[in-house]
């Protein structure tokens, strides 16, 4: 009974205190928001806008206002101490103006100097007796031995000469050489046949230089005829890197590009040559342009075959805006920077990019030499603008301002 009485008293107590709280002349009056709300906004889904308060659609909580804070609502703004900027790690790079030297990196394939060539033909008819050891592939010296061909119609000719060695007419015996020479036969080995004063009816067909052999095209016991085909040598002295170039970059090539090669096969060395051709048909099958570069090869350790990875330098040969790639924000329809300016404004700025270079891209339009751009802390400036609700309108432009003594 006690214990009810003290509850009621208590009830009665706080109440008349309440009461003579109200009625007091200098109590304070709860403050009210004078500011007019420019939206509602969830803060989990900051993009979406709302009209009116009330519960936000996407989760279970009420709508939170957005007030002006004297900035319009077409360029809302936001205030970031300046310490902030150095926890997120905002770095800042300058529009340059430079040439723009960009390099490609390709694929090549080693090939044969399609220039040094050598095909041996039979300069007279006659019968194979004899083909030496050798195969397509053979690596082979100048003058290395391919076959033995008899040539019957040589000997009349060459006793003729034999027997007007002994007459002092010396007109006749030039006459019987140069014979001997139109015939087909060899010079030394008419001067063989002098020197011996025997007849020599078997040529040694040789090769005429040094190389690969591509072809062998006879056999022992064949019949062969006077400009008959026999052989074909590919020299090795020079080789051909072969270069597909993609045609989107076929209109920057010229003769005299520098380019850079390292090959599978030999680790650790770079070959340093320029372009020597650009081939004027495409090819069809990959839609690329051919480039030839020509390299030496005194040691024959470059093999026609050999896969390379090629670097091409090309140089727009014309001063270009270029700034650093990683400050672009590509959002996949279009390309954004974010654009320092005066009082620590940042504002993102939608260009037209070119070429890319490694580090550098080119810009086409929407900056000018000398401006600020951020290279490193953009993204993160940009997730902080969505999270306070500042949405880009249409023109995809909104504007940070970071002010000191200001707090995020």
């Amino acid at each position: 009974m006690n214990n009810r009485i003290a509850a009621v008293l208590l009830s009665l107590g706080l109440g008349a205190g309440y009461g003579l709280a109200q009625l007091q002349p200098g109590a304070p009056e709860p403050a009210k928001n004078d500011k007019q709300a420019l939206y509602w906004y969830d803060p989990m889904f900051p993009q979406q806008k709302f009209d009116k308060p009330g519960k936000s659609p996407f989760m279970d909580m009420q709508l939170v206002p957005r007030y002006a804070e004297g900035a319009s609502a077409d360029t809302p703004s936001v205030q970031i101490d300046p310490r902030q900027t150095q926890n997120i790690g905002v770095r800042l790079a300058t529009v340059s103006r430079g040439v723009m030297t960009s390099t490609l990196d390709l694929s090549g394939i080693l090939a044969f100097n399609e220039r040094d060539v050598a095909v041996v033909q039979a300069r007279v008819g006659g019968f194979v007796e004899r083909v030496y050891a050798r195969a397509p592939g053979d690596v082979l010296k100048a003058g290395a031995p391919l076959a033995d061909i008899l040539v019957p119609e040589w000997a009349a000719a060459q006793e003729e000469f034999l027997a007007l060695r002994h007459t002092a007419d010396s007109g006749l015996l030039a006459a019987a050489r140069q014979r001997l020479r139109l015939s087909g036969m060899p010079t030394g080995l008419i001067t063989q046949m002098e020197r011996s004063g025997q007849v020599q009816s078997v040529l040694t067909v040789t090769t005429p230089l040094s190389g690969a052999l591509q072809t062998l095209d006879v056999r022992e016991g064949m019949t062969v005829a006077a400009g008959q085909t026999l052989a074909r040598v590919n020299g090795l002295d020079q080789v051909w890197l072969q270069v597909a170039v993609p045609q989107a970059q076929g209109a920057a090539l010229a003769v005299g590009q520098r380019v850079a090669a390292q090959f599978v096969g030999l680790p650790g060395k770079t070959v340093n040559a320029s372009v020597s051709a650009i081939l004027p048909a495409n090819a069809i099958d990959s839609r690329t342009v051919q480039v030839r570069v020509e390299l030496p090869n005194a040691d024959g350790s470059l093999r026609p075959g050999m896969t390379a990875q090629v670097r091409l330098a090309q140089t727009s040969g014309q001063a270009v805006l270029q700034v650093p790639s990683e400050a672009l924000i590509r959002t996949g329809k279009r390309v954004l920077v974010m654009l320092a300016e005066e009082g620590g404004h940042f504002r993102p700025l939608e260009v037209e990019v070119g070429a890319e270079n490694q580090d550098q891209t080119v810009i086409r339009s929407g900056l000018q030499e000398g401006q600020q751009v951020v290279a490193s802390g953009q993204f993160l400036l940009d997730s902080e603008a969505s999270l306070r609700g500042l949405v880009s309108p249409a023109s995809g432009t909104f504007e940070m301002s970071m002010q000191p003594g200001a707090q995020p």
